[in-house]
């Protein structure tokens, strides 16, 4: 059994020095995760620390909201201790299981309208760290870009948001985000083809609403 409570996941694990987690992050996720159902802190720790940040993402760009991609992260985790025996490793690997854990937590916060709590809008937020200072001109095209990227996505149906988010955004293999989605890898292709598809006029009336966003929208499909 984890020794791991609500509310530690989300800081940083009790034991284990620095220098003992990073002598595990040569392991594979699986090896990691079986020491961790055996009981070492460890390697639960250094297993957080490489699919934290990826699985906050996806809930981030699922839903556009940082409240509802936290609380998918610790829900995730949660999971993961309390059922991690349940992992087959002959059928997916585990990033791609943890991606479709956090799908359906971020479905059933969606469906609870937990977004309309709001905080800052993270469009706002992502878009500002994506500024380059050094010319103001090029820091507002910047920011109008990758805006206008977030928006579009979120605004996507949902099965099509998800392809681009786990094929283009988390970069997963098709078969692994076939995996994630528990649809065929035909099914992928089709539905990136598809929003790929969309996004390019979305992002195209954006540029004629926004003339500077034209010369960098190219390169947010590539």
């Amino acid at each position: 059994n984890f020794p791991f409570r609500p509310g530690e996941i989300l800081t940083e694990t009790r034991s284990g020095s620095p220098l003992e987690v990073e002598l595990l992050t040569d392991l594979t996720d699986e090896q990691l995760l079986a020491q961790a159902l055996a009981g070492n802190e460890d390697a639960f720790t250094a297993l957080y620390r490489r699919r934290q940040g990826p699985i906050f993402r996806f809930a981030l760009h699922m839903s556009g909201s940082w409240l509802i991609a936290e609380e998918v992260t610790q829900d995730v985790f949660m999971f993961l201790i309390q059922r991690g025996r349940d992992f087959d490793p002959s059928r997916a690997a585990l990033g791609a299981y943890l991606f479709g854990v956090a799908r359906n937590y971020v479905r059933r916060a969606l469906e609870r309208n937990y977004s309309e709590t709001g905080l800052s809008s993270p469009l706002d937020d992502e878009a500002q760290s994506l500024t380059v200072n050094s010319d103001p001109g090029d820091g507002i095209a910047r920011q109008q870009t990758s805006t206008a990227v977030w928006k579009a996505v979120l605004s996507l149906p949902e099965h099509y948001r998800e392809a681009v988010v786990l094929c283009d955004l988390q970069e997963l293999t098709y078969a692994d985000a076939a995996e994630a989605l528990g649809c065929a890898l035909g099914t992928i292709r089709s539905r990136l083809h598809r929003a790929h598809d969309m996004l390019s006029r979305k992002l195209q009336h954006s540029a004629a609403a926004a003339p500077g966003i034209s010369s960098v929208t190219a390169r947010c499909l590539s």
